[in-house]
């Protein structure tokens, strides 16, 4: 009986740590071997057909291209191990976008070396290279550590919005002064950032590329095996070239109506378990439009490198793709046919320049069914990965395999005041008893003493009413007398609430710049390098 992979959208806390250099592995380092094994034992029986082939039989191959495309999408740039990873060992990988992101993030890759290190495994980091490059500028702290403000500085100048591995570097001179930009921002909050030593590899990078995302890329991994870490990365889109690849999406395609139906519902499910309104989360569903149903994939070409969603409906013993803007193609498949021929047309397109790539859900979904044996997630992976695991479920019949959380916070070290909202919040009381309880602010011995006798007499006025029950009748003198001697009394009180004013705006001050320079999400590059690679490597197992 096929899965309805319920039991898989079950509720998980996961928070980001929210001191600094605290840490979230989730579950415990100490259980991946079991992960792994239980994985491995799961892929080698994973007798599932993907029109003519075994999934475990392509997921052999889909290893092998990995290792072998990213030792070679590596060596280009840093030294390898002169003898190919053996596929036969364990893979472990994670991913993320070509991204100045940060030191939480970057943290995942310090495990990744390290647990694969420990596993006698190979270590392989994927670089979604297949999204959108949305952010051309980096928050940076500007101003002075008193009075600081967040200054946006760009990598490049603008471009058009496309797929990171077409993302051309359209000033290269701008480029090459994006580090000598962000460190006279950084000149008054800290002395030696990391980005005086990455960003010149960034610019080799750069100049022999001429790719933003595979520049910094290919400097940050540079960084990192300068630092000892050995772990091999290679862009997804070099993952959905692969044979193995072309499989799984000829598979999806024939069987599209039912992979439609599993993964709408799915999604449809786990809306409804986390009481989720919004159509777009976690993604969006799949779109069908009469004949043609959506496919989780992008499709677009090397002249017109704009994303397209890719379409496909069924034409007898032939199924016609399509990304609705009109590129039309046909493939030898259906639901009941061997892949085979499929295949080949497919890679013929990509020859020809059309480029077929997955979407998020699917790169994962490939990455933990036949790339490798445990996957490494941030949090917001880990979340939409439960839909993922119930699609698994439903579609394949495949109990999904495990994977592990990893994340962490680093805050900049900068010496700021720690103000907390507590600290506010008393001074903001003090400031509402010196209104309405002016008389509880006068010492016992006469304070002010030439105003003593008129503060004395407007205190036993204030007691008196107090002590007057409210009718009808004085309800309203009542409350105007109270308000008209707290005010006269209030008066004489006027350069204590004046200093608190001060101290409230002070606190208030500290407080927003606080809350500026302890975020947790600056650039890795922005940190100094000598304290980060210190604590990335502390807080490891």
């Amino acid at each position: 009986m096929t899965s309805t992979g319920l039991e898989h959208l079950r509720y998980r806390r996961l928070r980001a740590p929210r001191e600094d250099r605290d840490v979230l592995i989730e579950p415990p380092a100490s259980v991946a071997a079991d992960l792994v094994a239980a994985n491995t034992q799961q892929s080698e029986q994973a007798c599932y057909d993907l029109q003519g082939r075994c999934l475990e039989a392509v997921g052999r191959l889909a290893r092998e291209e990995l290792l072998a495309d990213a030792r070679r999408w590596t060596s280009s740039y840093r030294d390898v191990d002169p003898e190919s990873p053996d596929p036969s060992r364990p893979i472990f990988l994670a991913g993320h976008q070509p991204e100045l992101f940060h030191p939480g993030v970057w943290f995942k890759n310090f495990a990744l070396s390290r647990f694969a290190e420990q596993h006698e495994a190979v270590a392989v980091n994927l670089i979604v290279d297949t999204d959108i490059f949305k952010r051309n500028s980096v928050l940076v702290p500007s101003g002075s550590i008193k009075d600081p403000h967040l200054a946006s500085v760009p990598l490049d100048r603008a471009a058009a919005v496309i797929p990171f591995e077409e993302q051309r570097v359209q000033d290269r001179e701008f480029f090459a002064g994006f580090g000598r930009r962000v460190t006279a921002h950084l000149d008054p909050f800290l002395a030696d950032p990391l980005i005086r030593e990455y960003w010149p590899l960034a610019v080799e990078r750069m100049e022999e590329t001429g790719n933003i995302g595979a520049a910094l890329a290919q400097s940050r991994h540079a960084l990192e095996g300068r630092w000892g870490l050995n772990t091999l990365e290679i862009p997804e889109s070099w993952v959905c070239e692969s044979e193995s690849f072309r499989w799984l999406v000829a598979h999806i395609l024939a069987q599209l109506p039912r992979f439609h139906a599993a993964y709408n519902g799915v999604v449809a499910d786990y809306r409804r378990m986390h009481h989720i309104r919004s159509r777009s989360h976690p993604v969006p569903d799949l779109a069908e439009e009469g004949e043609w149903l959506e496919a989780p994939l992008w499709m677009w070409s090397v002249d017109a490198p704009r994303r397209r969603h890719l379409f496909a409906r069924q034409r007898g013993r032939e199924l016609e793709i399509s990304d609705r803007h009109g590129r039309q193609f046909r493939l030898a498949i259906s639901p009941d046919a061997s892949a085979e021929r499929a295949v080949e047309q497919i890679e013929a397109l990509r020859r020809s320049g059309i480029k077929i790539r997955s979407r998020a859900l699917l790169t994962t979904l490939w990455a933990r069914l036949a790339l490798g044996d445990l996957f490494l997630h941030g949090i917001g992976g880990a979340k939409y990965d439960q839909v993922t695991d119930a699609l698994i479920a439903r579609f394949f019949g495949l109990e999904p395999p495990r994977y592990m959380v990893v994340t962490s916070t680093l805050r900049l070290p900068v010496d700021c005041p720690r103000v907390s909202d507590e600290d506010i919040r008393a001074v903001d009381r003090r400031l509402r008893e010196l209104q309405w309880h002016p008389e509880d602010h006068f010492d016992a011995d006469g304070a002010l003493s030439a105003a003593a006798p008129a503060i004395a007499e407007l205190i036993a006025a204030k007691r008196r009413w107090i002590e007057t029950a409210p009718d009808q009748e004085n309800y309203r003198q009542r409350f105007l007398e109270l308000r008209r001697i707290n005010a006269q009394l209030g008066a004489f009180l006027a350069p204590e609430r004046e200093r608190l004013r001060q101290e409230r705006e002070r606190l208030a001050a500290a407080a927003r710049a606080a809350r500026i320079l302890s975020s947790r999400e600056f650039a890795f590059c922005l940190f100094p390098e000598a304290p980060l690679r210190e604590t990335l490597f502390s807080l490891l197992p």
